[in-house]
């Protein structure tokens, strides 16, 4: 990704951006803390590439007109056509910049395959970062409008705020217009304990992010950029690795965001909730990316008849669901047996959830304790696998890299293992500790409940990985390449 100018969460930069916001925002009324918000965001969108201004405009001018004139009519026949227009308008920007390549390149080789000489219909797209992400929560607005469950925004300006929202523009969490724009559009109030919180929030993801994530890259990068055969035992590292980097890299992105609005007097969703205590595939997207798979539930499962119509359906269903939320990671064809591997999954379960109770679970606890982390553990190797696929960088390095992990997996050909196991513990202790802390106490800020003098320590560790054993230049975020 080549923008030069970009504010990053973990920059300077932002970080000078934040504080001039931050202090005409303390000091404005709402509305104007409304419009400065919407040109602070604009500006921060824009240093990315000014250019994409354009697109998230007519995004979002399109679903407002859209979702007026769905709210004042009622004839459902103009309704329908104008949820189209606003479904067809997003979906064909998203769908040019994401995936055009991605199919002139694939029609490109079938014509091939079948003798016909084509010529390259490729165009030279630069990805516009963060336009999966508001493209479907502008759309999720219009969708609520038309079933009826939300009234539509009065006002342009407030509207373009609840779209471009600079905290979660770029990498979430997809809000829902009825969460985050009656927020927008009613007086807030900055508290000590709001503040309080934010600051949590924003070094407890910073940490995560320049930390651990930073950290972890180098010992992922350079084993899925090198070439084949594989040692398995190195591939099985480079995956640990990457488990906790893109869990680290996105939610600290997502803590991040939270702490900021929190700040401003927002609340926005919780998108992780320690997925790798998930036992189960359902579990797992109960605690992953938790806005894109509440998203794709409502807006696509539920529509495509969920499971109203018999199992078969049903498992139609969450196949179509998640081989299009793989699609919507990227457009290659890594993502899409990724998004087909985690329909495999959902489907294998609910074949078997009539039988597990049967399995059970001992009743000592030391005994069910002791299960559930096998279970957990078990669940995580599964997880792992599907990183594999969505990190390779070609169905090619994936059928490789397999092949290394059943065939060639030998910890004596690996004369680093020791070194980079010691330093992927290193990067990982804090965050287990504090993870098993959260998850005892389900409450993901259980440090903000302890004692001062045990909370300032926590705190003062944080702060020191950061500045001190962190990565200190400012690294891009995985998701902003979706």
């Amino acid at each position: 990704m080549g923008y030069s100018g970009a504010m990053l969460f973990n920059s300077l930069s932002f970080a000078v951006f934040f504080v001039i916001v931050y202090g005409l925002y303390l000091v404005l009324s709402h509305r104007r803390q409304n419009r400065m918000l919407l040109l602070a965001s604009y500006v921060f969108y824009g240093a990315w590439d000014w250019r994409y201004l354009s697109l998230i405009l007519t995004s979002t001018a399109l679903d407002y007109l859209c979702a007026r004139g769905i709210a004042s009519s009622a004839d459902r026949a103009r309704q329908k056509r104008l949820l189209a227009l606003s479904m067809v308008g997003n979906l064909s920007i998203l769908g040019f910049f994401k995936y055009y390549n991605f199919f002139a390149e694939n029609l490109q080789v079938l014509l091939g395959k079948f003798g016909l000489a084509a010529p390259s219909f490729c165009l030279a797209i630069i990805l516009p970062v963060g336009i999966s992400f508001y493209t479907f929560q502008s759309m999720s607005y219009t969708i609520d409008v038309y079933r009826g469950v939300l009234p539509p925004a009065r006002s342009f300006f407030d509207y373009a705020l609840f779209v471009s929202f600079f905290p979660q523009l770029v990498a979430g969490p997809i809000e829902r217009a009825r969460h985050l724009l009656p927020q927008v559009l009613a007086p807030r109030t900055v508290t000590r304990e709001k503040i309080a919180q934010g600051a949590w929030l924003i070094l407890w993801g910073l940490f995560q992010k320049v930390f651990v994530a930073d950290n972890l890259a180098r010992l992922v990068d350079p084993v899925f950029a090198a070439p084949g055969p594989y040692n398995g035992a190195r591939v099985l590292v480079a995956l640990y690795a990457f488990a906790f980097q893109i869990y680290c890299d996105f939610a600290g992105y997502s803590n991040i965001a939270r702490g900021l609005g929190s700040c401003l007097g927002f609340e926005i969703m919780v998108n992780f909730n320690l997925p790798y205590a998930s036992t189960n595939p359902r579990e797992f997207w109960r605690r992953w990316h938790i806005s894109l798979s509440t998203w794709l539930k409502d807006y696509l499962y539920i529509s495509l008849g969920g499971n109203r119509r018999g199992t078969l359906f049903t498992y139609r269903n969450l196949a179509i669901t998640m081989l299009l939320g793989g699609l919507w990671h990227g457009a290659a064809w890594n993502f899409v047996l990724w998004g087909a591997y985690w329909g495999a999954l959902l489907i294998l379960h609910r074949l078997l959830e009539p039988f597990l109770p049967r399995i059970g679970s001992p009743r000592f606890r030391p005994l069910a304790a002791a299960w559930k982390i096998i279970r957990v553990g078990l669940f995580f190797h599964l997880v792992c696998l599907s990183w594999l696929l969505f990190r390779a960088r070609s169905l090619d390095q994936i059928v490789q890299m397999l092949n290394g992990l059943l065939r060639n997996f030998s910890f004596a050909a690996y004369a680093d293992w020791r070194p980079d196991a010691l330093l992927l513990s290193i990067y990982l202790w804090t965050l287990a500790a504090l993870e098993f802390f959260q998850y005892r106490r389900s409450d993901l800020e259980v440090v903000r409940s302890w004692p001062a003098p045990l909370r300032i320590t926590v705190s003062l560790v944080l702060l020191f990985s950061i500045l001190i054993l962190g990565v200190n230049q400012s690294n891009y975020f995985i998701y902003f390449q979706f």
